[in-house]
């Protein structure tokens, strides 16, 4: 079986990234950045702690809310009264059939 995983283009133009490629891109990311790598190394990880704070906030949020909500049913539900329901006799006598029929 061929492999055509190697023949599928990466984001349109680009081919899979290589030793080479990834090689060439981090040579010229310590051009750019040269004195500053360690600076921007720490903003890095302070973006990824901080995105991380905020992820779990909204989490907290849409649990809370969810609490919130059935809380909420269950108060409702709770104030009502209690129904009073009345036996239906045509409902119980084609219940009672069934069972016969069920039974035979």
């Amino acid at each position: 079986m061929i492999d055509t995983m190697y023949d599928m283009p990466l984001l349109g133009l680009f081919q899979q990234f290589g030793w080479a490629e990834i090689t060439i891109l981090l040579v010229i990311g310590v051009v750019i950045f040269g004195k500053r790598l360690p600076e921007v190394g720490r903003n890095f990880g302070k973006s990824i702690v901080e995105f991380k704070k905020g992820i779990k906030g909204v989490g907290d949020e849409i649990d809370a809310e969810a609490d919130h909500q059935s809380a909420k049913s269950e108060k409702t539900t709770a104030d009502l009264p209690p129904a009073k329901v009345t036996p239906d006799p045509v409902a119980e006598e084609k219940v009672d059939q069934v069972d016969r029929h069920l039974d035979d």
